[in-house]
């Protein structure tokens, strides 16, 4: 399946791999800092732009990266949830971020369920994790309710390895008996 195919629909969001139509959204996510606070911290417009084109370049390098994720009933980008594995991460990580308007809808969690079943079922994922900053409490939350657990302390590549992240996770069978409460 060409990449441009990949589309991926929830109840009430469509995942896609990003493109240049997502830069307004994209650099605007990256400008806040509540946002970014633990991802990697504010960008400007023109290092949003490379981010989004390395995120692009993933999908043509791996077969697979984040998703955009964008509301079904306006076509808004919302943020980027989905499979991460850039070279030397820890871990085959499922990583969510959305923008601040949208943050406590339960839009993440539809879009990390829908990014761990293809991480699963389409990428034959055996385990996943997400690295999370000990004080992102609603990264935390949102890891504990998909069922992940804290497997503890992990470390990232340059440029991020002083950044203090634990590995939350589940293998590929726990995920497929944690997946059933949200069918």
């Amino acid at each position: 399946m060409a990449i441009e195919d990949i589309r991926i629909e929830t109840d009430r969001l469509i995942l896609r791999p990003p493109n240049g139509d997502d830069l307004e959204g994209w650099a605007a996510f990256q400008a806040d800092a509540a946002t970014m606070k633990f991802i990697g911290g504010v960008k400007t417009r023109a290092e949003s732009w490379r981010s989004l084109c390395a995120m692009v370049g993933a999908w043509h390098v791996r077969g697979y990266a984040m998703f955009s994720v964008v509301l079904k009933d306006s076509g808004q980008w919302i943020g980027r949830i989905g499979p991460w594995y850039p070279d030397s991460w820890p871990c085959t990580e499922v990583g969510w971020a959305v923008a601040p308007e949208f943050a406590g809808k339960g839009y993440a969690l539809e879009a990390a369920v829908a990014s761990m079943n293809y991480a699963v079922d389409e990428l034959g994922w055996q385990d996943i994790c997400h690295t999370i900053a000990p004080d992102n409490i609603a990264s935390i939350k949102l890891a504990e309710r998909l069922g992940a657990t804290n497997r503890g302390p992990t470390q990232l590549p340059a440029p991020f390895q002083d950044a203090r992240v634990d590995d939350w996770g589940q293998s590929r069978e726990q995920w497929q008996k944690n997946r059933k409460q949200f069918q």
